[in-house]
């Protein structure tokens, strides 16, 4: 039988994953074939990407994933750095609210910004009124009629204007670098919508779930957030590892177009250096991003250009660190910006609080974020202007004296989809546009199902899956389709 060639465009963490799991297959089934990764950075990984300097582990894009999600640790075990895995520390005072240009304790405990105890209620951050149009929720009808809205007008019609500026917003669409009034209910956090079904009240819910939830959350058993010990770019690396020899991964290659064939196969038309070439696959997994991947599956089916509809928003992260020495006397691990908030920051993580092995313990190690939707403004200052912005406002939030020891910038442009009101029904209607106009291409990645390293991780699988199963090839008796765990 003649190779099988399947080639994945994007070689972040979606394209790795399903090629590692095409790997597998085919090594456990005793199957030919062939695969080409394209990529057209100059380094493989996406939006996973670790500085490790002057004794620092610094994250550029995501810092940790969900415990509970299963596929991010089932990599990590079958790649074997289990050993790697560093769960989340409790937390020590929290995280913080900015509020009136005072950094305001977040109430605890709260779920996601909705308060999970009577004693969350009293707060600053809440005016008398605020507290009772909170309180509302209690008696008030169900918002949630079985059709996809927004976050923001589900949560405002339950918990009031106040809460979901000052508490909610700031946690829930800050994930998203989104903003809650434009943001999907059902795309984002469906869980909600369920709690309102079951409970009727989104505080009598959250007050239930956290007694019901165990003491000792995520797969770990210790944290619902791991990292790891060398940062998430070691997953990226052993990924890359296992996949050489058997895959052929270009750098700095571009892809155009893809095109069929007479024969029902599939031409991939790159660029690199100035070349252009042609890869013939019997299968193609598309991970870039949604307006990426229009241009390229148009001539496939037309309706392909839709995708491009699927909004994404800037961001930058800057880090810097400062003599321990020079660290603030206060609690947690960071702090929110409300979106009302004079602010050049969006949010800051403490990183050296947060996940103690990213510092040595001489350096207090700080990671702000910068942009999300509709503030997008001081992304377009240049680097010096906003590294600058950036530490002037730290500096007086904390009253830090003196040059930091180590910053870094990294900007990340139109990174961060943003799941409208209906995206759910949307990605559904072009996965099956695209299964019927091109039954050997797939689509995955954070545009479409989950943003978080272990939703792009099993997005990826499931697209090795689809295509294995397009290529009608045996599936290993053992075999897992989704987590990685074959």
């Amino acid at each position: 039988m003649t190779d099988r060639h399947v080639v994945i465009i994007g070689a972040g963490i979606t394209g790795l994953s399903a090629g590692l799991q095409l790997r597998r297959w085919a090594e456990q089934a005793g199957v030919a074939l062939r695969l080409s990764i394209i990529e057209s950075d100059e380094r493989v990984g996406g939006k996973i990407r670790t500085y490790r300097e002057q004794g620092l582990v610094v994250e550029a894009g995501p810092d940790s994933m969900l415990a509970r999600k299963p596929a991010g640790p089932a990599l990590v075990r079958a790649l074997g750095i289990e050993s790697e895995i560093v769960p989340m520390p409790p937390s020590r005072g929290g995280v913080h609210v900015l509020y009136q240009g005072r950094l305001v304790p977040m109430p605890m405990p709260t779920m996601l910004g909705i308060p999970a105890d009577w004693r969350a209620l009293r707060t600053p951050l809440l005016s008398t009124g605020g507290m009772l149009r909170t309180l509302a929720d209690l008696v008030l009808p169900r918002v949630w009629k079985g059709e996809d809205m927004s976050l923001g007008r589900f949560l405002r019609r339950r918990l009031g204007d106040e809460l979901v500026t000052r508490l909610a917003e700031p946690m829930m669409a800050g994930i998203y670098a989104g903003r809650a009034d434009d943001l999907s209910l059902l795309s984002t956090f469906p869980q909600l919508a369920e709690m309102e079904k079951r409970y009727g009240s989104l505080l009598r819910g959250a007050m239930r779930s956290r007694r019901q939830q165990p003491a000792s959350p995520g797969n770990t058993g210790r944290s619902a957030f791991i990292t790891l010990r060398g940062g998430l770019q070691t997953l990226v690396e052993r990924l890359v590892e296992a996949l050489q020899p058997w895959a052929a991964i270009h750098l700095n290659t571009r892809a155009l177009e893809i095109s069929q064939t007479p024969g029902g196969r599939y031409r991939v038309t790159v660029t690199s250096l100035g070349q252009r070439n042609t890869l013939v696959a019997d299968g193609v997994i598309v991970t870039v991003p949604a307006y990426a991947a229009a241009p390229l599956l148009r001539k496939l089916t037309p309706a392909a250009t839709r995708l491009e509809t699927i909004a994404y928003v800037s961001t930058a992260t800057v880090a810097i660190a400062y003599p321990a020495s020079m660290a603030p006397p206060i609690e947690g691990s960071g702090f929110l910006v409300p979106r009302d908030e004079p602010s050049f920051i969006t949010a800051c993580t403490i990183l050296s609080r947060k996940w103690p092995h990213t510092a040595p313990e001489d350096v207090w190690l700080v990671r702000c974020f910068v942009g999300r939707a509709g503030q997008q403004d001081a992304l377009r200052l240049p680097d010096p202007d906003l590294i600058r912005g950036v530490r002037e406002q730290l500096e007086g939030l904390f009253g830090l004296r003196g040059r930091p020891l180590f910053t870094r910038l990294t900007r990340w442009l139109r990174a961060m989809p943003q799941y409208g009101v209906g995206h759910r029904e949307f990605v559904a209607q072009m996965e099956q546009t695209l299964r019927d106009a091109a039954p050997g291409v797939t689509i995955a990645g954070a545009g479409y199902h989950g943003i978080g390293i272990p939703d792009c991780i099993e997005q990826g699988q499931r697209a090795a899956d689809t295509i294995w199963k397009h290529l009608n090839l045996p599936l290993p008796a053992d075999a897992s389709s989704a987590d990685g765990t074959a």
